[in-house]
């Protein structure tokens, strides 16, 4: 008898933990995309040059693998997680600002926005709703992941427009399975700090709506 009522103590408290996770990791993911609009429109304000993006995103990357797990259990972390999202969307700035000069620019981001949030508020609820444990998806995400960044810089040098666009579906594809694992990873215990998770799924949907930007650009240019 008291070993029944240990087990569902355990469980309870599992799952207690499990929630505020989740909670913390999705207030956190809502507070940096506001804060990673802000400071992408004030790039744009700025008229801030292309190579911004990129400098942005390197360092972005690398202050997210360096430095970010060191200050992850600490308040700090918290900061750290504005600091990356808030450079990645000031990143994103002259990019922004490109696809808006164009004669059908405004569709194309709202269509982006929309799509990327459709994409992630699907799945997630997915993962949720039928709890399954997707962490099979682990090691075919990252051989994936590694092939299409080896096919994107291969195409700077190639300017393949079809590649483009089949790259950039494909990273969809991939971030998308991201959405799931993470999301499985924090329901299954396999992720308990909600700081990392928040860079991960962040990191997710900045790639999906970066990807949705160039297919919808190239298939614009196409028309």
């Amino acid at each position: 008898m008291n070993q029944n009522y240990s087990t569902v103590a355990q469980r309870s408290s599992s799952a207690i933990a499990t929630n505020k996770v989740l909670r913390s990791t999705y207030m956190l993911l809502s507070l940096t995309l506001l804060f990673s609009g802000l400071t992408a429109a004030l790039s744009m304000f700025m008229n801030m040059p292309p190579m911004t993006y990129m400098i942005s995103v390197i360092g972005g990357m690398v202050i997210a693998m360096f430095v970010l797990p060191r200050f992850a259990n600490s308040s700090a972390g918290i900061g750290i997680v504005f600091l990356i999202t808030g450079m990645l969307g000031f990143g994103l700035g002259p990019i922004l600002s490109m696809y808006a000069s164009l004669p059908n620019g405004g569709n194309i981001i709202t269509l982006s926005l929309g799509g990327t949030g459709a994409i992630f508020m699907g799945l997630s609820a997915y993962a949720l709703a039928t709890r399954k444990d997707f962490s099979f998806l682990g090691g075919f995400l990252m051989v994936g992941f590694l092939l299409v960044l080896l096919a994107a810089l291969a195409n700077i040098f190639l300017q393949i427009p079809a590649m483009s666009l089949m790259i950039s579906a494909v990273v969809i594809m991939i971030m998308s399975g991201f959405i799931l694992y993470d999301t499985s990873r924090i329901i299954h215990g396999g992720e308990t700090n909600y700081v990392l998770a928040t860079i991960g799924l962040y990191m997710t949907i900045f790639n999906i709506f970066i990807s949705l930007l160039q297919i919808l650009g190239i298939m614009g240019n196409d028309d």
